[in-house]
């Protein structure tokens, strides 16, 4: 009932998202427009950033910079290579969450409410947008079948430059923690998460929302092997179950799920490696977000530092290959994309302030049951607004996925009862 509400709501106010609702079918595309090729040309764009980057400081770290260095670059190389050691002074606590006493039930309920329908609404338009914008044609009329947006790299721009907008700005306006990490070292984790959002965004092009939506959900297994590789963690027995049943939803639904019409051996075999991809980069993204919360920021503080650089790794790739240009131009072309281009950069924005809002008052259990519900209310929708059809066994498989998404979030509530140390939940920096 909630998702055939959403789905009338949303047709209501973008009407032309289900329009050229036809059955999303690839075009023939040249070698050099090959997602594979694509995905090298961009990562190629992003090196001729990372690698004199890197060497310069290599070089700095070499030459004890911070010692021996004066001039006007002193200061932005310490910044950028060496970081602050926060004073004591400085530091503004993250203070855990309080409730006031005059605080009520009502009074929280109603913030509850507030927290849950911003999220809900937040990312499910972004969830529809992103189907809209990467499956279906743009101008379409009775004579032509209009043409489609394929660039993934300048969509992530979008998002990523109004994100740091809105992290510049409340950092601004709202006192944060004395900054203490180098610089550079964002830089890692926004390049992984330029490149799990480009992988995410192709990955539409060959395999439904729903399937992207599920391989989303079983991200928990390679961020379980991320953190054994990058920070040694060590798992429960209960967290090593619940990864299987994961695993287990997902092959129910995927085999179960007969193929889409555009679909074959090859898009299918695109789709899955992009989403492996997706799922890898991501993974990375969240475990070195961990380890640089050690310096003691905020996520907002992340949040501006991770999308800066993307910003700049971005904007930098699509200059060099001449497509920021082309991708102005078909924004142009179409107002109707630019205002779902836009729409969908301020929903995933808005959801980020929403994300930092609910932990805060609630904590990251809420929040992850929020967004596991999302999640499942993102399937219904896309079925409904574009067709796509889940078999019982496919549901099924669903429901198991959904079901020990929500387990490990009660496992993690009675540890936390017993005293016991939980392992953190995913830093949800740059939720996509």
């Amino acid at each position: 009932m909630v998702a055939r509400w959403w789905a009338v709501v949303v047709l209501v106010a973008i009407p032309s998202l289900g329009a050229g609702g036809e059955t999303p079918e690839a075009p023939p595309e040249s070698w050099t427009q090959q997602w594979f090729f694509r995905f090298l040309v961009n990562a190629a764009g992003y090196a001729s950033f990372m690698l004199p980057g890197y060497l310069l400081v290599r070089y700095f770290r070499r030459k004890n910079y911070l010692e021996t260095g004066r001039g006007l670059c002193f200061p932005l190389v310490k910044v950028c290579v060496f970081g602050n050691e926060p004073k004591a002074s400085d530091e503004v606590p993250l203070a855990p969450r309080t409730e006031p006493a005059e605080t009520t039930p009502t009074w929280q309920a109603l913030k509850l409410l507030f927290c849950a329908v911003g999220l809900q609404v937040s990312y499910l338009t972004w969830g529809v947008l992103q189907e809209r914008v990467m499956t279906r044609s743009y101008g379409a009329t009775a004579t032509w079948a209009g043409e489609r947006f394929t660039d993934s790299q300048f969509l992530v721009l979008m998002n990523r430059v109004l994100a740091f907008i809105v992290a510049g700005l409340y950092c601004l306006f709202c006192k944060q923690p004395r900054h203490g990490a180098p610089m550079y070292q964002y830089s890692f984790a926004s390049l992984s998460n330029v490149l799990s959002s480009w992988c995410q965004y192709e990955a539409l092009k060959f395999v439904s929302f729903p399937t992207q939506v599920l391989a989303k959900a079983s991200k928990v297994i390679p961020v379980m092997l991320m953190g054994k590789l990058v920070s040694r963690r060590s798992y429960e027995h209960w967290e090593y179950l619940t990864a299987g049943l994961i695993s287990i939803g997902v092959s129910m639904f995927l085999l179960s799920s007969g193929p889409e019409p555009r679909s074959s051996q090859a898009t299918t075999l695109s789709g899955v490696i992009l989403l492996g991809g997706y799922i890898a980069f991501d993974s990375f993204t969240s475990n070195w977000q961990d380890a640089l919360f050690a310096y003691k920021m905020s996520s907002v503080q992340m949040m501006l530092g991770v999308n800066f650089f993307s910003c700049l790794f971005t904007v930098g790739s699509l200059l060099e290959q001449g497509a920021l240009l082309e991708g102005t131009r078909f924004m142009g072309r179409h107002s109707e994309f630019a205002a779902h281009a836009l729409l969908l950069s301020v929903c995933s924005a808005c959801g980020q302030l929403f994300i930092f809002y609910t932990i805060g008052q609630f904590g990251a259990a809420v929040f992850t049951i929020i967004m596991t519900l999302r999640q499942a209310f993102a399937i219904l929708l896309s079925c409904l607004l574009y067709g796509h059809t889940i078999t019982v066994v496919g549901g099924l498989g669903v429901a198991v996925v959904f079901a020990a998404l929500l387990l490990r979030v009660y496992a993690r509530g009675r540890l936390k009862q017993r005293g016991k140390k939980a392992v953190p939940i995913e830093s949800p920096v740059q939720d996509k």
